[in-house]
């Protein structure tokens, strides 16, 4: 089914439905399915477990081995959508490929750029070997011999491992010693979104601080693509996971320069439209990148108090070819609120003390399943400065206790 007329938005379950397909429900899919639905598409969810976030909003919802490529390729068939968005990295990427270039839906931003980012060996390719952007040095490892053999050859330690494919940080560890290799090793493998003995060791940046750079494309009033940048969004991670992230980050006027012309420049060679995150680090006026996803972030999360139109918002009228906006509304914050124990549906106490602290909100997932770490909910909150914005939402979040069902 070609792409619907971009000036037309349809009624759901009828003939002129617009129909957009998220191959991924978890928390951020369920706000850009929030969001589409706001706009009148039809949206079906689509995940590996059931009663993901996503799938509780959508229209209609599958449960399928997204890695299956025979699979996906059914269900894309079956549900004939018009726009196909894969909001997790763990797909069988060429099936989109397929996909586009049958003409059977539009992938968003691209299949190409869905391919690319699948793992971080294309995008670190793309951005360093092709592009020439600054990152830190890397090396790929397939085994436990070959990531000690990179490091040794020249990575050197302290340096930091990640699996080629994971997502939210895990299975990242700092080394910083050879005793570290195992461990690490074990823990790439584990927590990889696949089974494959394949990791990305890069060398440790003595940064100042992080940043996630949203960058937005869209088309213009004359239908040509142009690129939008919010706010920089500053953010803390423990063991590669996000637990809070402010907007806006100051940084000098010559290092947001820097990081808006590699935002810009990576995400115009993946092409295509909507929200990318793209994740940089800065020291000084030094910017170094270090990935890009082409979908909303989870840092990104502080924009449903920051913005007048918050990234899953951006990315909904972006995709469908609407005009952005990528304003800042209010210095804002988020922090992460964790499950804190394993067990099926839990139950959540505190969210009336939480919503006491000034101008905060929560936003409680429905994840069906809790863990220890998990992120189950996230609490934001607005101030007249970035710093009272993190208090306020770091106590907030505090507040919320999870208890078994």
């Amino acid at each position: 089914m070609p792409a619907p007329h971009l000036s037309r938005l349809g009624t759901p379950l009828s003939p002129s439905a617009t129909k957009v397909m998220l191959l991924g429900a978890g928390e951020l899919g369920k706000e850009v399915l929030i969001a589409l639905q706001r706009l009148g598409v039809e949206t079906i969810a689509v995940d590996r477990y059931p009663d993901a976030p996503g799938m509780q909003v959508a229209h209609r919802a599958h449960v399928i081995a997204m890695t299956d490529a025979t699979v996906l390729r059914a269900i894309i068939e079956q549900e004939r959508p018009h726009l196909v968005v894969p909001e997790i990295e763990a797909i069988a990427t060429q099936v989109l490929l397929d996909v586009e270039r049958d003409g059977l839906a539009e992938v968003i931003p691209t299949a190409r750029a869905a391919h690319l980012t699948m793992n971080r060996e294309g995008i670190r390719r793309l951005a360093a070997e092709e592009l020439g952007l600054p990152t830190s040095p890397y090396a790929f490892a397939n085994s436990l011999a070959e990531l000690q053999a990179a490091i040794e050859a020249g990575i050197g330690y302290p340096c930091v491992v990640k699996p080629v494919m994971s997502s939210s940080g895990k299975g990242q560890s700092v080394l910083r010693s050879p005793a570290d290799l195992g461990p690490a090793w074990d823990y790439a493998l584990g927590a990889g979104r696949v089974k494959e003995a394949r990791v990305i060791v890069e060398g440790f940046i003595d940064f100042d601080y992080e940043i996630t750079q949203l960058t937005v494309r869209a088309l213009d009033a004359d239908g040509q693509v142009a690129t939008h940048f919010c706010e920089p969004i500053g953010h803390v991670q423990v063991a590669g996971d996000y637990v809070e992230s402010w907007q806006p980050q100051p940084m000098a006027p010559a290092a947001l320069q820097k990081a808006r012309a590699i935002a810009a420049k990576v995400t115009a060679a993946l092409g295509g439209r909507g929200i990318f995150g793209v994740e940089l680090f800065v020291k000084g006026e030094q910017v170094w990148f270090s990935e890009v996803s082409p979908r909303p972030h989870d840092t990104g999360l502080v924009t449903l108090a920051s913005q007048r139109l918050s990234e899953f918002e951006l990315h909904a009228r972006a995709i469908l070819g609407l005009p952005v906006d990528t304003a800042l509304r209010r210095p804002a914050a988020s922090a992460v609120v964790y499950g804190g124990l394993e067990a099926r549906g839990i139950a959540f106490e505190g969210g009336a003390d939480a919503l006491q602290v000034p101008e905060s909100d929560l936003r409680l997932f429905g994840k069906p399943e809790s863990f220890k770490k998990r992120r189950m909910g996230v609490a934001v909150a607005n101030a007249d400065d970035t710093d009272e914005a993190r208090r306020r939402a770091k106590l907030a979040a505090s507040r919320v206790k999870p208890v078994a069902g």
